[in-house]
């Protein structure tokens, strides 16, 4: 005798994943679900808030950021300045940081050069006194080998 047929499972769908959150925990207050972090990938800027304390952070992102990477970078300031290797929050040493040089242009000067700094470059002058260096003519066109 045969067995009896069964129906056949109907194929399941992928596995949705959960959304990530962008609710988080406060560093300074301590409140569970306290802090909002908002992305304007336009902008490229990422935002986070505390509603108790009003703490804020912003950090810059780029079109693969979630609202995680934000407070990881949070996270990770809130360190460095706790381990005293980060910028001042409230002092000056952060506002001098930012603000460029007088005379604009965004890329640095190179700084002047004096003659005491000359003393580990090796030029004519310094080979002729030292007696160091190639002492030749130079190459001859008419050489042949």
């Amino acid at each position: 005798m045969g067995k009896r047929k069964k129906a056949a499972k109907k194929p399941m769908g992928p596995k949705k994943n959960a959304p990530l959150p962008s609710n988080f925990d406060c560093l300074f207050c301590n409140h569970e679900g306290s802090v909002i972090v908002k992305l304007d990938k336009k902008a490229g800027v990422g935002a986070l808030s505390c509603k108790v304390c009003s703490q804020h952070f912003q950090c810059a992102i780029n079109y693969l950021s979630a609202a995680v990477d934000v407070y990881a970078d949070w996270v990770d300031a809130c360190d460095a300045v706790a381990k005293g290797d980060g910028e001042e929050v409230d002092g000056e040493d952060r506002a001098q940081a930012r603000v460029p040089a007088a005379g604009g242009g965004g890329r640095p000067r190179a700084r002047p050069r004096d003659e005491e700094d000359d003393d580990d470059l090796i030029d004519d002058a310094d080979a002729d006194a030292d007696d160091l260096g190639y002492g030749g003519d130079g190459i001859v066109a008419d050489d042949e080998y």
